[in-house]
Order: structure tokens, then sequence, then C-alpha cells
């Protein structure tokens, strides 16, 4: 009888953490979590952060300076499959998100770190490569920025704030 149960309670506690495990991997293969919005680091368990300098994606785009509410494309380019990532412009000056991103490609979605669609995620964990966006500046001048990438390889490995070269804003004294 004592055994039984030990084998009942033993199901009881693989199923349980079976569930809750895939749970937790099914809500990341839907994109970032609102938890990530500062750091730009995945939240899964036990995951490996590569050197942002040893990686194998560039986050660009074909503009050096911008002016208050314009729209500048954004690329990034990889020589190899990723399934999940976020993509944010910053403010060189103090680090803060700034802007809207207004077009994004399939498999992406708009999140709300700070303010509507400030951020841009993953919206399925199917693989990806080169991935094109339009980021829209604030209407109000925000001095320099630079976007920056967290690129999600497989559960376990990723690649954090991966930045572009700094656009500078125009019309600047």
């Amino acid at each position: 009888m004592e055994d039984g149960r030990r084998a009942h309670t033993a199901i009881a506690a693989w199923a349980c953490t079976t569930l809750c495990l895939v749970s937790y991997a099914a809500a990341f293969s839907q994109g970032a979590s609102l938890s990530a919005c500062s750091d730009m680091m995945p939240r899964h368990l036990r995951v490996q952060l590569h050197s942002s300098d040893n990686n194998y994606v560039t986050v660009h785009t074909n503009i050096s300076f911008y002016f208050p509410g314009d729209k500048v494309p954004v690329t990034v380019r990889s020589t190899r499959d990723y399934m999940g990532f976020m993509l944010q412009a910053r403010k060189v000056s103090n680090n803060e998100i700034a802007g809207t991103f207004i077009f994004l490609p399939p498999g992406s979605k708009l999140l709300a770190c700070f303010e509507d669609g400030d951020t841009v995620t993953h919206s399925d964990k199917s693989l990806k490569r080169n991935l094109s966006f339009v980021w829209k500046a604030p209407d109000q001048p925000v001095g320099d920025i630079k976007f920056f990438i967290s690129i999600v390889q497989s559960y376990f490995v990723y690649w954090a704030k991966i930045e572009s070269a700094a656009v500078a804003q125009g019309g600047q004294n």
C-alpha cells in the first residue's frame, strides 16, 4: 500500500512539474515578457548569455540622422536562424526607450513597455533570419538614438542588447 502511495505521489509531482514547465515555455514562444522591458534579458530557465561581440546578427538603418516625427527603416540581418527577439529604440543620452514601431514583419507583434508600440517582439517561435521594421521618431526632440535587439537562438542560448550605430537627431544645435 505504501509503495502505491509513493508511486501515485511521484506521478502527480512529475505531471505537475511537466505542466508548469510546458506552460512557462509556451508563454515565451509567443513573445518576450513585459518583465524584459528594462534590461532586454529573456526570462527563460537556465539560459546562457553570449557576448554581444560574438554574434551573427546586425541591426542597422540606412540613414545617419533623423528629425522628430520621421519614419526610420530598421533592418535586422542574421547569418543564422533564430526563434525569438526583442527590438527597441533608446535615447543615447539616458538609455530610455523612445518612439514607436509602425511597420512589423510577419511573426512579430508590438509590446507596450512604457507606451503603446515602443517595443517589438516575436509572436511565434518560427525560425527568423532577416527582418525589416519601420520606427517612428517621437514628435518632440529626444536626441540621438540607437536600436537594440536581443536574439534568442534557442530556449537556452541568447544574445542581449546588440546595438546599432547611433542615429543622430537632425537640426540639433
